[in-house]
This record gives C-alpha cells, sequence and structure tokens, in this order.
C-alpha cells in the first residue's frame, strides 16, 4: 500500500497505531457503517425520485410520466457503475485503496450533497433535467469505486462453518439505510407544509447524506490501512487483477454471479421503490404513512437478514438462495392483491416482502465470490456485484411501474417471477455453488 497518499488514510494510520490494529468485530463495523452510507445515499435519491423530483424537475408533465422520466434517470448509475469500478480499479492498482476510497466516496458525497441544491424546472428550465442527470451519473460512477473488499476480507477470515453468517453482514446496511432514510422523509413530508416541504424540506435528507459519507470514510479507512489487510493485498488475495484479464479468466463466474441473485435483487426494488410510486400515483395514502411502514418493515428485513446466516450455515447458502428463489415465485402471485388491499394489506405486503428479501438479499453477496480464483477474486467480485445491480435492480422500478400502469399490479408479479426463474436457472447452470 505504500505511504499514505491522504490525510484522511494518514489519520487512519495514526488511530491505527494507537489501537494495535484492528479486530474483526472493528472490521464487521466497517463493513456494516460502509455499506448503510452507500445504501442510504441510495434511498434518499430512490425516495426523491417518487415524491419530488417529478414535481421539481418534471412539472411539465403529469405525475405518472414524470414518475417515468424519473426512474429512467434513477436507473443511470446502476448503466454507469460498472464504468466506475474499471476507473477505480485501475486507480487502485496505481496508487492504493486508500486513495481509491477517498475519491470515489469525496465524489458521492459531492454528486449527493450538490442534488440538495438542485434548481427546478420552473428555474431554469430543462437544464434542471440535466443536471440532475449528470449528478446521478457521477453517483454510479463514484457507487463502482467504493468496492473495498472488506466483505471479501470478512469471507476469507471466516470459519468453515461460518461463513453464511459472515456473507449477511455487509447486506444488513440496506434494511438500516431505508431505515433511516424512510424515516427523515416520513418525518418532514409528515410535519412540514407542501410549500415548506418542496421548497427546502427535501433537501435535508442530502445534507445527512453527505455526513454519513464522511464517517463512512474514516471507517473504512480504518481497516484497509491496517498491516493485517496491507498483508493480504500483498499476497494477491485482495489485489485487485486487470479487469479484461478477470473477464476472460472468470467470465462464466461473473455471469452466474450477477444472475444467482435477481429473485432477491428483483424483490429489493419491488418491497422499497416500487410500491412507493404505486402509492403515491393511485391511492389516497399519504406517502409519509407509507414511509412508516417502510422503515418498521426494514425491522424485519434486519431480523430476516440475521437469520440467513444461521440457516446458511446449516443447510448451505445455494439451497437457502434456491429455497428464497421458489418461495419468492409463490409470492409473486399473491403479492400485487396484498399491495392494492389497503393499509393492512400493504403492510402485511411489506412485512413479508422483507422477510423473504432478508432471508435471500442476506446470502446474495459472496455466494460466488468464493468461487473465484485468488487472484482475481477482489476484481470478480466488483464486477459481479455491478452486474447484478443492473440487470436485476436498475431498470427494476421503471419497468414494473410501467407494466403496472398499464396492465395493472399483476403484470408487476409476472416481474418479479421472472426474477425468481433466472435465480433458479443461474443456480442449476452451477451446482457447483455452496
Amino acid at each position: 500500500m505504500g505511504t499514505p497518499t491522504t490525510a484522511a488514510e494518514h489519520d487512519a494510520r495514526l488511530v491505527n497505531a494507537r489501537h494495535h490494529g484492528v479486530n474483526p468485530g472493528e472490521i464487521a463495523i466497517g463493513v456494516i457503517i460502509g455499506r448503510t452510507s452507500e445504501f442510504f445515499d441510495f434511498f434518499v435519491y430512490a425516495i426523491a425520485s417518487v415524491i419530488v423530483f417529478p414535481k421539481l424537475v418534471f412539472p411539465f408533465v403529469d405525475a405518472l410520466t414524470g414518475t417515468l422520466y424519473s426512474f429512467a434517470i434513477f436507473a443511470l448509475a446502476f448503466v454507469a457503475r460498472p464504468l466506475g469500478s474499471v476507473v477505480f480499479i485501475s486507480m487502485d492498482r496505481a496508487f492504493g485503496r486508500g486513495a481509491k476510497l477517498t475519491l470515489a466516496l469525496f465524489l458521492l458525497g459531492t454528486a449527493t450533497v450538490a442534488l440538495a441544491f438542485l434548481p427546478g424546472y420552473e428555474q431554469i428550465g430543462v437544464y434542471s433535467v440535466w443536471l440532475l442527470a449528470f449528478f446521478r451519473i457521477v453517483q454510479g460512477i463514484a457507487l463502482g469505486g467504493t468496492w473495498d473488499g472488506l466483505a471479501s476480507l470478512l469471507a476469507l477470515n471466516a470459519p468453515e462453518n461460518r461463513r453464511g453468517w459472515y456473507a449477511m453482514i455487509p447486506q444488513l446496511g440496506a434494511p438500516l439505510g431505508l431505515m433511516v432514510a424512510s424515516g427523515l422523509f416520513a418525518y418532514f413530508a409528515g410535519n412540514l407544509s407542501a410549500e415548506d416541504f418542496f421548497s427546502w424540506g427535501w433537501r435535508y435528507p442530502f445534507f445527512v447524506a453527505f455526513a454519513i459519507n464522511v464517517v463512512a470514510l474514516f471507517a473504512r479507512l480504518r481497516i484497509v490501512v491496517t498491516p493485517e489487510f496491507t498483508k493480504l493485498f500483498e499476497s494477491r488475495d485482495l489485489q485487485p487483477a486487470p479487469v479484461l484479464d478477470t473477464v476472460s479468466s472468470e467470465g462464466k463466474r461473473i455471469v452466474i454471479g450477477a444472475f444467482a441473485p435477481l429473485a432477491s435483487f428483483a424483490l429489493f426494488h419491488m418491497v422499497t421503490v416500487f410500491p412507493l410510486s404505486w402509492i403515491f400515483l393511485f391511492t389516497k395514502n399519504p406517502p409519509a404513512e407509507f414511509l412508516v411502514i417502510e422503515a418498521i418493515a426494514s425491522v424485519f428485513g434486519i431480523l430476516a437478514i440475521v437469520a440467513s446466516g444461521f440457516i446458511a450455515d446449516r443447510v448451505g447458502r445455494r439451497t437457502l438462495l434456491g429455497s428464497c428463489a421458489a418461495v419468492i415465485a409463490v409470492f409473486s402471485g399473491f403479492a400485487p392483491q396484498l399491495l392494492d388491499g389497503g393499509p393492512i394489506g400493504e403492510t402485511i405486503f411489506m412485512v413479508l416482502g422483507f422477510v423473504l428479501l432478508g432471508l435471500a438479499f442476506g446470502q446474495s453477496s459472496g455466494v460466488v465470490a468464493s468461487q473465484f480464483t485468488r487472484y482475481y477474486r477482489y476484481t470478480g467480485s466488483a464486477l459481479t456485484s455491478d452486474l447484478a445491480w443492473l440487470f436485476g435492480a436498475g431498470f427494476a422500478p421503471l419497468v414494473a411501474l410501467v407494466l403496472s400502469a398499464n396492465f395493472g399490479l399483476v403484470s408487476a408479479g409476472a416481474y418479479l417471477l421472472s426474477g425468481a426463474i433466472c435465480t433458479l436457472l443461474a443456480l442449476w447452470w452451477n451446482k457447483a455453488l455452496g
């Protein structure tokens, strides 16, 4: 890793020197903080895509069309993310992980907080649309650079019979990030007048996102500058390999890894972003109330993710993922009716959805990573994650809303079913997953 390349990295090394290294518990905390900050940014933007941007940036079209436009821009980050991985992996190889993480999180935080100052269409016209798209693309590129290898570090140090437990730790960041983001938006949307909320209230969560990114940066640097992490880097266990070489050598595993978690990734948006858009556009329920339901349901998601670790260590990750995909396929058959069943149906839909999501999503990372050869594990895992999010989640809110608006909610269930089928096919294709 060489000498410190940033002031933050230097400070992290000083802390490590005073505290005599980092233990596995601190690695887990660093992983959770890092993933929570990423998902908080993600959900802050996702929620604003439903209840803010259609009115602020697309007031010249009806609410449904504005939301579809907003979801199209939402997807740009997932398209840009693989490009970010390619760029930042090269930077990692040249300047070290500390410099890469610092720049990536600086870009992510800057793009996120810039959205808090976004002028509306009424102020600057179509330039508001272009600025929104630009900042979203920068977020995607930056997210590609936030891959730090800490999840791989946990996996490498996991006992043979505890791999499922360690695999679920990074996934806790998703429901934690959603809980905080939903809670913030629910508070401001529920306690401010519509005029105040659309004037300044919606902007506050983006400032919070920037602050959380600063904390996450130091928490992650605290780990990646340790002698233990450096040793794994130098021994090629966590060394970034050239992207083209990785694709050439590990292409099959990357493809399988991208499709194996599609059931959980499709469900991910079906219980987070999409239902909020449906409630906001097609019911009279206040969005603040549904955001509270989301925050409560995310608690069930946290418990289910933890449970996935215990279950996977007993039956195997492949078995758990396959079983969850089959149950998700069944859930897709009656989920639309629940979502369209008023407050009680919505609550049941969200709780059941988050329990299923937690069990499947809890093991979706690293299910293929252990199959990569040592030299390509770091880069292969990063590319697999990027492609899984692109195929499984990037366009999910847009596609689900288009289908539902034109063919009814049952079509959204069919979309969820397609994700479950893809997972089952991917697991069948590579029976070596375990």
